[in-house]
């Protein structure tokens, strides 16, 4: 029944116009697809900030005019609702029924893993945006998909390089059990290797996890009698592991705690932890461009508030897509694919390039410190440098030479 279903939709598009060919006729207009979770799970605001911000990258890009070539934009938006099953449903709706040239998605790692297969088998661009792990470009994806997100190796050596490692160091992990926790932590270590620092323990719980309490106690177990630094990694998304931590009081074993940006928010929490260093993706304030100056701007006379952490992600999605589509000769999705591998273009964070090999945008990471302002809702992540993205050394997932 699968393999019939299979070949019934890609027979459908094949009738349609062909696999991989954009199907429109010129002058009509130009299908995307946006597929992300809008609902069932605490990641659903990084969806909404996704779209935001990918909205405001088609205005930026196309002077307002919504047109690439005389064509309009039609942007398709669709919820995964946070299960796999439903998004490679929702993505292959996207690229047979509706026509979509190009499809943006997913927010949860896990749930977009799903979804890649689909892009190779309708033969039709992926750019994902904003998940985050590793393997999203690694041996089970394939040519057809694009990340503008960071990865999990960025967030970690760029945290890496934040704590300063070296012999005297002890660390604990604290993560989710899925694909964004389990590769952001095997990066971590990796970053970790060569510099004489030691993870002595590693806590994986569940996405919706609330109670620490266990989890807590076998972390300080396994650090408070070591003798040198220690320190407590937090990686997580859409909970709050910040809170908990601190009210156990880590600092009565000279215990500290590190963990990369996240949406404000989030960052109320880390009010609790002044001084702290870590790496973040962005913060509204660090980058300085005029991408970002607009962004800023904008956003803020719309919404009354500044953009956050997957707003510019979104933004540079749809700076990559508008910039693909603007230089291609064609957009069937072989010119599409041989223009974007090595392809450079400007975002709210400066330049971004998609590596040839395995289609991951290369980026600048930022070291920040926490300053806190009781005028302000969130810890304010002070830049201390830009980890620029020919400083780090991250892994090619496949090869696509």
């Amino acid at each position: 029944m699968k393999k019939w279903m299979t070949a019934m939709a890609m027979a459908s598009a094949l009738a349609a116009g062909g696999l991989g060919s954009a199907t429109a006729q010129d002058g009509d207009p130009v299908k995307i697809a946006l597929v992300h979770g809008l609902s069932g799970s605490p990641l659903e605001a990084f969806s909404k900030q996704t779209s935001t911000g990918f909205q405001l990258g088609l205005e930026y890009a196309t002077n307002g005019t919504m047109e690439i070539k005389g064509r309009k934009i039609e942007v398709i938006e669709k919820d995964t609702q946070f299960k796999p099953d439903v998004a490679r449903s929702a993505l292959a709706e996207a690229y047979g029924d509706d026509e979509a040239l190009i499809a943006v998605g997913g927010t949860s790692s896990g749930v977009t893993t799903a979804m890649l297969p689909v892009a190779a088998e309708y033969e039709k661009i992926l750019v994902v945006e904003p998940a985050v792990a590793d393997s999203l470009t690694g041996p089970d994806s394939n040519r057809y998909v694009f990340k503008t997100s960071r990865n999990s190796s960025m967030d970690m050596q760029a945290q890496a390089k934040a704590l300063k490692p070296d012999g005297n160091l002890f660390v604990a992990t604290l993560a989710q059990d899925y694909a964004f926790g389990k590769d952001g932590i095997a990066a971590f270590k990796k970053a970790l290797e060569g510099t004489g620092a030691t993870v002595v323990a590693e806590e994986y719980v569940p996405l919706k996890t609330t109670d620490f309490t266990a989890t807590i106690e076998r972390m300080f177990n396994a650090l408070k009698d070591k003798d040198g630094r220690k320190v407590i990694v937090i990686y997580v998304a859409g909970i709050d592991a910040m809170t908990p931590i601190t009210a156990a009081d880590p600092g009565r074993y000279g215990i500290e705690i590190s963990t990369g940006g996240n949406i404000l928010p989030a960052m109320a929490s880390y009010k609790q932890v002044p001084g702290m260093e870590g790496a973040i993706y962005y913060y509204y304030e660090l980058p300085k461009n005029e991408i970002n100056d607009w962004l800023v701007a904008e956003h803020q006379k719309r919404f009354g508030s500044p953009p956050d952490f997957f707003t510019a992600g979104g933004m540079a999605a749809a700076l990559a897509i508008t910039k693909a589509l603007e230089t291609a000769d064609e957009w069937d999705t072989e010119t599409l694919i041989s223009t974007m591998e090595g392809m450079s273009w400007e975002t709210p964070k400066g330049s971004m390039t998609f590596r040839p090999e395995d289609h991951q945008a290369l980026q600048s990471m930022y070291h920040f410190k926490i300053r806190v302002d009781d005028n302000v809702a969130w810890a304010i992540p002070e830049l201390v440098r830009e980890i620029t993205a020919d400083e780090m050394d991250i892994p090619v997932g496949r090869n696509n030479q």
